[in-house]
């Protein structure tokens, strides 16, 4: 983590963070949401009018609640997978610029000091590439996965 400076704690603090979200998003989605369809389902067949524009309404209401508490969070990892290449960008261009500054004070001759910056650089740029890669993956399952779950409430209060 040294070798990687000050960006690569922001790396593992925005990995952390966006790992934390998946998560929570992949144990929200396995355990409490059939839960909550469960409810909206008792809910919806407990209703005597199931065909009026009223009832409709209230069934696009709860597809809708349904689809706001699945689609929690996945904008921000999103975001989150988009940050962290250009975190490890900033790092690059940290890492760059200490090669440089080294080049400026004691020209070509410490290469010792020049691997220091070129090691930021590196290092950071796979830091931000491979978290936002595995991120890549998970949030697109999500947003899979979530778009099926919003269909399977339509379906299940639908009318019978």
């Amino acid at each position: 983590m040294e070798s990687g400076g000050t960006v690569l704690w922001l790396i593992l603090l925005a990995s952390i963070l966006m790992w934390t979200l998946i998560i929570e998003r992949y144990v929200f989605i396995w355990f409490l949401h059939p839960r909550e369809v469960r409810k909206m389902m008792d809910e919806w067949h407990q209703r005597d009018d199931l065909a009026s524009w009223y009832a409709q309404q209230i069934r696009q209401g709860m597809i809708a609640e349904s689809q706001v508490m699945l689609e929690r969070f996945l904008i921000l990892i999103r975001t989150l997978t988009v940050a962290l290449p250009m975190l490890g960008l900033l790092g690059t261009v940290n890492g760059m610029i200490q090669t440089f500054d080294v080049m400026t004070v004691f020209g070509t001759g410490n290469t010792r000091g020049m691997a220091g910056g070129i090691s930021v650089a590196l290092i950071t740029t796979m830091g931000g590439l491979l978290t936002a890669l595995s991120g890549l993956y998970f949030i697109t399952q999500l947003e899979q996965r979530v778009a099926r779950e919003v269909n399977n409430v339509a379906d299940a209060l639908r009318r019978d």
